[in-house]
């Protein structure tokens, strides 16, 4: 226990937020989540805030130990440096294109092995699509994009370089969905290592192509917006 505790003290302050981010995740969607709908029986729209609202715990950790991820930085200037460089428009455009047309060319080839519509793939749920569109943007997009993007990205990469620290980021993002792989899906046995394996295929795709943007225009709206194509489609 001790050499497990000098260890961890000892351990990069990077590590150090990627597990606080977890552990805070984890004990949102259990604590809030969980009483939320086991409770009070709460409405879909209310869990759907909720679920929101823990999507946000890399920001939330980031902010909590921020004195010790950037001792020489105050937030306002972490994030004015984040949001500081000019965004270009051709890149967003061609991010946007690849994320969609991915994702729909994916769709495309499950719609011909099982023999579905396309369209049948697709859905707003009980939502209009205003409101789809909001819910989207305020989840994942915005509150997780100044944790792993902001802070962490530039940490793994300046560690291990470009293409490792863009391994690693999409592995680290990946698994930081792990209870929702247990709560909110029903996969169980293969069906649910093989879902396991694509989304970390898929994450560590999507973290290539952000940081292939962010190395040539190091704005984190790209990301944000990269984020938030890949969430209204995916969903």
């Amino acid at each position: 226990m001790t050499t497990l505790a000098s260890k961890f003290k000892n351990m990069d302050m990077m590590w150090k937020y990627v597990i606080f981010a977890y552990l805070l995740f984890w004990v949102m969607v259990m604590g809030i989540c969980g009483t939320a709908s086991m409770v009070f029986n709460a409405s879909p729209l209310t869990m759907r805030w909720l679920a929101n609202l823990c999507a946000w715990s890399p920001t939330f950790a980031l902010l909590i130990m921020f004195k010790k991820l950037r001792p020489n930085m105050t937030i306002k200037e972490f994030f004015l440096d984040a949001f500081g460089q000019k965004l270009r428009l051709d890149l967003l455009l061609l991010s946007t294109v690849a994320v969609i047309g991915g994702i729909l060319l994916t769709v495309w080839a499950l719609s011909v092995a099982k023999q579905l519509s396309f369209s049948s793939f697709f859905s707003l749920g009980a939502y209009s699509l205003p409101l789809a569109l909001l819910l989207s943007f305020l989840s994942g997009p915005t509150g997780e994009e100044s944790g792993w993007r902001g802070y962490l990205r530039p940490e793994l990469n300046s560690k291990y370089g470009f293409v490792k620290g863009s391994l690693i980021l999409g592995v680290v993002w990946a698994f930081w969905h792990t209870i929702l792989w247990f709560v909110d899906s029903d996969f169980a046995g293969l069906a649910l290592i093989l879902y396991i394996i694509s989304n970390v295929v898929v994450m560590t795709s999507l973290v290539i192509i952000m940081n292939v943007v962010l190395d040539r225009s190091n704005n984190l709206f790209n990301a944000i917006w990269i984020h938030f194509c890949f969430n209204i489609i995916y969903r």
